[in-house]
């Protein structure tokens, strides 16, 4: 038996945007220095954001003013690309990895391929969407579904994903929606916009990263060792978060 690769595991994390973003850039890059293992984590934004893919520079003033529930709504950056994504009532993975070959969107179907098993473990089918161009065009991350995403039978999306390469180090991290406020998606990206998520009522967070845990061992063969945040870490991340900020 050959010994099975470790990856660490960080435990569920609720933070600011600004610190979730810069958590995946520090970890990226301590990979991509080879001082790091692959790494899998999964967290939640508080208060609620909406982050910019990396180049994108045009939105809505009014997404400054934004309030959910009397907290004002964060307008974060994200490292990797793509368009703009609500984050509240959803669950965010990530995964810093490297050694992946292939085309970008090959990768992406090699990282993708743990949650569309999670998730048929959990009794959801998924499979891709197949938006063309024109996607380019819609501000809103959910508002289509790429060969990147990964989407329910009536078509709703369900997973939109975003990437980074250093080289060989890729971060992945992609936004799982599970209850998003109907009246707060109208206020960011229109009425017309939001689909409904039809997903079991008995699904909890928990049981959702736990199958996604499962799934994830399998698919990238290898074995979890659960490690949160050092204090040092925690230095280090906050202080490239607010140079990013500066």
């Amino acid at each position: 038996m050959h010994s099975k690769q470790v990856w660490r595991l960080i435990p569920l994390l609720e933070a600011t945007g600004n610190v979730q973003m810069g958590i995946d850039r520090w970890l990226l890059e301590q990979h991509h220095s080879g001082k790091y293992p692959p790494t899998l984590r999964f967290y939640t934004w508080s208060p609620p954001a909406i982050s910019l893919g990396y180049h994108q520079r045009q939105y809505p003033e009014h997404w400054q003013n934004l309030t959910w529930q009397g907290k004002k709504l964060d307008l974060v950056r994200r490292p990797t690309g793509g368009r703009a994504v609500l984050h509240q009532g959803d669950l965010t993975y990530a995964v810093i990895t490297s050694g992946l070959i292939g085309s970008r969107l090959q990768v992406y179907e090699k990282i993708c391929e743990f949650l569309i098993q999670g998730w048929r473990s959990l009794g959801v089918e998924l499979h891709y969407g197949t938006a063309g161009r024109g996607y380019i065009h819609n501000p809103n991350c959910f508002g289509t579904a790429t060969g990147a995403d990964l989407v329910l039978p009536d078509g709703a999306k369900l997973i939109g994903s975003a990437q980074l390469r250093r080289r060989e180090a890729i971060l992945q991290h992609g936004s799982i929606r599970l209850q998003p406020d109907a009246e707060l998606f109208a206020q960011v990206f229109g009425t017309e916009s939001f689909t409904t998520v039809q997903l079991p009522q008995s699904l909890s967070v928990e049981k959702i990263i736990t199958a996604l845990i499962t799934t994830a061992c399998n698919c990238f063969d290898m074995q979890i060792e659960i490690q949160p945040l050092s204090q040092s870490e925690w230095e280090a991340i906050l202080a490239l978060s607010s140079r990013q900020l500066s």
